[in-house]
């Protein structure tokens, strides 16, 4: 889709704080692609927390959503701008699409 917006952009920047999905460095914006379940997209039907194990799940997902936060300041501090796009919004062309165009505005 980026590419049909006439974006160009590089994937998994090895060299950036949280290796992040895709990078315009034209524009100084990083894309982030979440897993509603992995990252705890609020309110979605994705981020359920399994039955099992719930105190080692819960440890995991409050890491996972604190690594992004101390990511995310760090990308900031560095001058790029960050972009979120959760799993679920990819399912659905015309949601993806006005996603992107609002954070690459």
């Amino acid at each position: 889709m980026l590419h049909h917006m006439g974006y160009r952009f590089r994937l998994h920047r090895k060299d950036l704080p949280g290796r992040p999905d895709i990078v315009l460095p034209k524009y100084e914006t990083v894309i982030f692609v979440h897993g509603c379940f992995w990252h705890r997209h609020p309110g979605c039907q994705f981020a359920y927390t399994p039955k099992s194990r719930v105190e080692f799940w819960s440890k995991k997902f409050a890491r996972n959503v604190e690594r992004h936060v101390e990511v995310e300041a760090d990308l900031i501090a560095q001058g790029w701008k960050v972009v979120v796009v959760w799993e679920c919004e990819t399912r659905n062309e015309e949601t993806l699409y006005e996603v992107l165009t609002k954070g690459l505005e």
